[in-house]
């Protein structure tokens, strides 16, 4: 496959030794803490399991017989132990792995390089002039939308002792300790395991709209801030030892939105006033957390010299920059006690509080000004430089909510609107009817909603929530965004609401185009749009458009909904520059390959040429924000990783595919979202063979996220949400959504002689290579002998052939996969996340065998014992597997 700038390098020996030293660490660790709590015979127990497993995995004759057999033997109050223990191992093992990633950065998968220096060094070296380098990196913009995630397993309690292991951990491979030192490192990091290991993982009850977003502004508290400016920080350095310039102060690149209590579609827990709340509380948080950076400030900054702009502020002061910063503390307090009396109800006493970025922002920049122009700026680069660039990411708001609604819910509203007022039925309108209603009422000053009217209860909550909209400062809010997009008059509609709820700002409104077909079709409503003056007029020549990839892939398979997200962004960036509209594209990517997941860097470079100049917004979901976010250090990698990759695709950008790559790319597009469609809508045995061979049914049981899984309760897979869906298959290891469809295009389009021209797309065509890539990522992932035993205990007799045919696929597959990648086995240019899935195969095999026992067990006759036990597997699996859904 193509090697440039964004291959992995050879991992070596010592990395390989170093992560399996940790691991071996954590494991010792646990076993001791099991057998002081649990006995040395169920750590006995564990153990040989653990044995048999990796036995099994090296091939010996009969182990897998062997263990299967001796999980049936072990009682059910020892099934949960034993269960629980390869559970919290793989997490233990996700938290080492972290760590070793992030200080062997050339190892990640393929990850940009380690330094934005050397990638700074080689854009030069390719004939990128230092003026367009500067430019593209003053232009930067990443925003990363938070967002829940209803398969998130890991409760936030033990997201926090997480926190702690990876510290410690750290502390013993990075820092010289002495023998006291260590001596107390280590036993922090056993008592933080012990402390793991006696605390619930699985949650009891599911968490609400706001639980979610407060795990979200514990994110932001334990991670990003700390994060945002050591990446600043390192980027300056970067920028000034490479590129001699200095980046002001104000640069923010960073940017966070989220979806969490804003994320209304198919979640009737998500209310306007439940949106409210969870605004007042990201004030609350905003000011707690400035205000700890204050207080730190006040303690350090004791100096008399100031400039006359600071004794303009204070007047004559022997500590000036102490009253300036307890000024401002001031109104941070007053900032908590006034949000503190809205959220329980009381009327608030005090309004001088922050209502505005500029509050904090001119003191603190007051008081590094004066601190340089003293001579004393080491000092102003400190503390007060950090706190600076948390006031332009973050804000007095913390981060921006996006508001998202299914279309339906809009047009039931003109529905019941233009009913009321006899003018016709809006709902059964045809489109052009639509527009031209929308159209003159958005040109009409006079209001459109009756003061008497009564809507429904499902009306009434979407006008109220417009309402809520109404309320706030632009600050606040993201984007609108409109999920199940099929027409114009979907975003008109919207642009209505808001226009009639006396919205204060010009909020961007995102169509999100899911389906396959309303892919195909995005260029088209958006082409129309733009030609609309009443709309063309309210948006300032700028639009966002949401790609979405969940549903497209559950749609028609990865195959084609991989390229129709291609073709669609390819043609609404056409759009936008014949109209001279500023586009930015959305996208909603998960963190599995079903869902449009792949390695940041190699996700970006596969995006159409273009695609990137407006900025990147991409969501960042559940256990995805964990396992990129959720760690300083972490964090700060994954910056880079964006930062080098947009800066690549921006100044150095992938080439157009050929139109014979083109042609291909319909052909096997078509091919596999038909075989795809067979099985899954047409197949009258697929259903009953996926509720039976996956744990689906049991997944409800699981306190998840607050959204339903499905967004209507009757209906199949086709009410099923993605998520769950593809969280499902990776518990029973087959992957099926992630590859089905794929691999039987290209050995049909192999076996018409295309083999060269497929062979040269994945040397030379970094969208296609990265499709190869991923699908070699799930096979090796994916392990038809535990499916075919998933089968086996689980899948009625007439339903097995089924599964047979499907595995049978799978290997054909992976068989022509290899050959039009030129590779002799799996992950063969990925050697880094090949040592991971090894590692992980030996603790996730017991897991999936101890599933299988557990649900054939619940299956006949469900006990609390057992259904806890199953649990567990399912967050362990959920653990090993990593991107899960």
């Amino acid at each position: 496959m193509a090697s440039d700038i964004t291959s992995s390098k050879v991992a070596s020996a010592d990395d390989y030794r170093d992560l399996k030293s940790a691991v071996d660490m954590l494991g010792r660790m646990l076993g001791d803490t099991i057998a002081r709590s649990e006995g040395q015979a169920l750590l006995d127990q564990v153990e040989h399991v653990r044995q048999l497993a990796k036995a099994y995995r090296e091939g010996v004759q009969g182990k897998r017989a062997e263990l299967i057999d001796y999980l049936a033997t072990i009682e059910p109050e020892s099934l949960v132990i034993v269960a629980r223990a390869f559970n919290q191992f793989l997490n233990l093992a996700n938290i080492a792995e972290q760590l070793h990633s992030t200080l062997n950065a050339d190892n990640k998968q393929l990850s940009a390089l380690s330094s934005l220096s050397e990638q700074i060094t080689w854009m030069l070296e390719e004939g990128v002039g230092r003026e367009s380098l500067l430019a593209a990196i003053e232009n930067l913009h990443i925003d990363l939308v938070l967002t829940a995630h209803p398969t998130e397993i890991t409760r936030r309690t033990l997201i926090e002792k997480q926190s702690r292991i990876y510290n410690y951990l750290l502390d013993l491979q990075t820092r010289k300790l002495d023998e006291e030192s260590l001596h107390r490192t280590r036993q922090g990091l056993a008592q933080q395991i012990a402390q793991w290991w006696h605390t619930d993982e699985i949650r009891t009850e599911k968490p609400t709209p706001v639980d979610e977003a407060i795990w979200g502004f514990a994110v932001i508290e334990n991670s990003l801030w700390e994060a945002v400016p050591l990446f600043l920080n390192k980027l300056g350095r970067t920028v000034k030892k490479q590129l001699d310039y200095d980046l002001p102060i104000t640069y923010h690149p960073i940017h966070f939105t989220s979806w969490m209590g804003g994320d209304r579609d198919g979640n009737p827990n998500v209310t306007a006033r439940i949106t409210r709340e969870v605004l007042l509380l990201a004030r609350w948080k905003a000011a707690d957390l400035f205000l700890g950076d204050i207080n730190g400030l006040i303690s350090e900054l004791s100096m008399n010299r100031c400039s006359d702009a600071v004794s303009a502020l204070v007047g004559e002061q022997r500590e000036p920059y102490r009253a300036v910063l307890k000024e401002v503390r001031s109104l941070l307090q007053n900032t908590l006690q006034y949000t503190d009396d809205l959220l329980k109800g009381r009327e608030p006493q005090n309004s001088d509080i922050l209502s505005d970025d500029s509050q904090l922002w001119e003191p603190l920049y007051a008081c590094y000004r004066s601190l340089h122009d003293c001579g004393m700026g080491i000092i102003a680069d400190g503390k007060l430089r950090d706190t600076l660039r948390r006031v332009r990411c973050f804000g007095v708001h913390l981060l921006r909510l996006d508001i998202r609604q299914e279309s339906s819910r809009h047009t039931q509203v003109f529905g019941e609107l233009t009913r009321y007022l006899e003018i016709g039925d809006y709902e059964s309108w045809s489109e052009q009817e639509r527009i031209e209603f929308l159209s003159a009422e958005l040109e009409n000053k006079r209001p459109l909603f009756p003061r008497r009217w009564e809507p429904s209860d499902a009306v009434r909550e979407v006008l109220d929530t417009f309402a809520m909209i109404g309320e706030q400062p632009q600050q606040a809010l993201g984007a609108y965004i409109i999920s199940m997009a099929h027409a114009p008059s979907d975003v008109l509609g919207v642009q209505l609401l808001l226009r009639e709820f006396g919205c204060r700002f010009r909020m961007q409104v995102a169509p999100l185009f899911e389906t396959l077909d309303d892919l195909n079709n995005a260029a088209e409503v958006i082409e129309q749009l733009l030609a609309t003056p009443s709309y063309r007029n309210r948006i300032e020549n700028r639009q966002m458009v949401m790609i979405g990839y969940s549903d497209s892939a559950k749609d028609a398979g990865v195959m084609a909904a991989s390229w129709a997200q291609y073709r669609a962004q390819e043609a609404l960036l056409e759009v936008a520059k014949n109209a001279g509209v500023q586009l930015t594209l959305f996208h909603g990517r998960g963190g599995t390959i079903g869902r449009g997941g792949a390695p940041a860097h190699a996700a970006l470079l596969s995006q159409p040429p273009g695609s990137l100049e407006n900025g990147l917004r991409v969501t960042e979901q559940g256990e995805m924000i964990r396992f990129k976010l959720g760690l300083p250090q972490i964090a700060v990698t994954s910056f880079g990783l964006y930062t080098s990759a947009m800066l690549q695709s921006n100044l150095l950008p992938p080439p157009n595919p050929k139109p014979e790559w083109r042609e291909l790319l319909d052909q096997l597009s078509d091919i596999s979202s038909t075989a795809y469609r067979k099985l899954v809508r047409e197949n009258p045995d697929f259903l009953a063979y996926f509720r039976s061979s996956t744990p689906i049914n049991e997944l409800s049981k699981l306190s998840l996220g607050s959204r339903p899984a499905k967004r209507r309760q009757e209906g199949g897979i086709e009410s099923l949400r993605a998520i769950p869906w593809i969280f499902a298959w990776s518990q029973n290891r087959l992957m099926l959504p992630a590859w089905y469809g794929a691999g039987d295009a290209i050995e049909q389009l192999v076996r018409r002689g295309k083999r060269q021209e497929l062979e040269k797309m994945c040397d030379e065509w970094p969208f296609f290579s990265t499709r190869i890539s991923m699908l070699e990522m799930v096979f090796a992932k994916a392990d038809p002998d535990l499916s075919t035993y998933y089968d086996s205990r689980l899948v009625e007799e007439r339903l097995q052939p089924l599964g047979a045919v499907l595995r049978d696929r799978l290997r054909k597959d992976i068989e022509v996969v290899l050959s039009i990648a030129n590779d002799e086995n799996l992950l063969q240019g990925l050697p880094w996340l090949k040592e991971s899935v090894r590692l992980r195969n030996t603790y996730t095999d017991p897991l999936n065998l101890l599933q299988v026992e557990l649900l054939h067990r619940d299956r006949g006759a469900s006990s609390p014992v057992a259904e806890k036990a199953l649990m567990v597997t399912i967050a362990g699996i959920a653990a090993g597997m990593r991107n899960t859904g």
